[in-house]
């Protein structure tokens, strides 16, 4: 297994550097498929509110088949051919837009496709990545590597969207597409040039269905990933129940403008940016296991926020505003050292089909949430349905109370625990 380098942290280890710049290029090229997508749906395909979240579904369908991804992923020997072949399934398949739209052929089946697609291929990077994050970085540099990693998909979110809109508005939507298609083209090269060796796979015979199924055991009986499991599903449950009406509260009932919305979620995403920097020094400060339960309870707690947003219009887009920062600022200080605990306590031989296990159930119940979201929003109204959202996010917390997360100060000396 490779060390990363012991003097200057991360900054002095090439191979980390490499990943690092693929990673930058290609968050920043979702972005450009996150807008474009449900524009060409809308503006070009003249679809129905109801077309455009079948296409949100899409997206996030591939995950729950995420269990037994990971679980094929589990048996391959060397992750990073599998990381490189995910960036450039991606390529070609978003690259079949513009191709379909310049030959006059662009339909909605097609835009369905492509999310499905592109999304399943996402998870086999996804759970692929599991297994090679550990080749990749020394136990010591989990923190520092998972905060340089969110810190750029932070900053990807505040100044991506913009970047997006220029392209499209210069290039249009789906010629658009073909920047993030690229963007992919370059993440597999760079991931191509990196030396990290294979890890060993335990030839167990075992079959897909039957390595999903253990891979799932795993997850649910493992103190610290069951614990972090209920935890992270509950917060993604109820806030995907707030995500829903966020734009929607933001324009009809705070009578904001779409440009002071995208301020104000700019100003967000600068939380998570300064969330991704700080998050090392507090799991130092306040201990790992610490560190998650407050912040799981303070971004959920950017609901409630948003639930009593009221006042003059300047005060409306403040408080709009500070919802969002506290918001993203908290997902980096869950997220960060959550992931470095996850990574420390999983086994190896288990790690990319505990991931899709772990990814099948978490960003399972997103939809779901969206479309009840929805629903209540449309019975008892948006301001109530956003504190529902809260209080049931804060609940999250009840996960880690009595689990051995809460206990935890560092990531030093966490092992695996003995399987029966």
């Amino acid at each position: 297994m490779r060390l990363g380098a012991s003097f200057g942290g991360l900054w002095r280890d090439r191979e980390f550097l490499t990943f690092w710049s693929a990673q930058t290029v290609s968050e920043f090229g979702d972005r450009i498929s996150e807008l474009a997508l449900p524009l060409i749906a809308v503006t070009m395909l003249n679809a129905t509110p109801t077309e455009v979240g079948l296409l949100t579904a899409a997206v996030w369908l591939p995950n729950i088949a995420s269990l037994f991804i990971g679980s094929w992923v589990d048996q391959r020997t060397d992750k990073r051919r599998l990381m490189i072949a995910a960036d450039l399934a991606r390529t070609l398949i978003l690259l079949t837009l513009p191709i379909a739209y310049w030959l006059g052929a662009l339909t909605l089946p097609h835009l369905y496709a492509v999310a499905i697609l592109a999304g399943a291929a996402h998870v086999v990077f996804n759970t692929s990545y599991a297994s090679f994050f550990v080749r990749l970085v020394a136990r010591e540099n989990y923190l520092e590597a998972n905060s340089k990693l969110s810190t750029t998909r932070s900053l990807s979110q505040m100044g991506g969207p913009a970047l997006a809109g220029v392209l499209i508005q210069w290039l249009s939507a789906p010629a658009a597409i073909i920047v993030d298609a690229l963007s992919f083209v370059f993440s597999g090269i760079q991931i191509s040039r990196l030396k990290t060796e294979p890890a060993p796979v335990e030839n167990t015979g075992e079959s897909v269905l039957q390595r999903a199924r253990s891979g799932m055991r795993y997850l649910l009986r493992h103190p610290y990933l069951r614990a972090s499991l209920g935890c992270a599903t509950t917060i993604n449950f109820f806030g995907f129940i707030g995500a829903a009406l966020v734009v929607l509260f933001a324009s009809r009932d705070l009578m904001l403008s779409p440009g002071i919305i995208g301020l104000a979620l700019g100003v967000g995403a600068s939380g998570g940016v300064l969330g991704a920097t700080l998050a090392t020094r507090l799991s130092k400060w306040i201990g790992v296991g610490p560190l998650v339960a407050i912040a799981s309870v303070v971004l959920s707690s950017a609901n409630v926020i948003l639930a009593f947003d009221d006042g003059s219009q300047l005060m409306r887009a403040i408080i709009f505003g500070a919802a969002e920062f506290v918001f993203a600022f908290a997902v980096m200080c869950f997220d960060i050292p959550l992931g470095a605990v996850q990574a420390s306590v999983t086994e190896q031989g288990m790690r990319s089909r505990v991931s899709g296990a772990f990814l099948s159930i978490n960003f399972g119940v997103r939809p779901i949430g969206a479309l009840l979201g929805g629903l209540l929003g449309s019975w008892l109204g948006p301001r109530e349905t956003l504190l529902i959202a809260g209080i049931g996010g804060m609940l999250s917390v009840l996960w880690l109370i009595g689990s051995p997360i809460l206990r935890t100060r560092s990531i030093e000396g966490l092992l695996p625990p003995e399987r029966d």
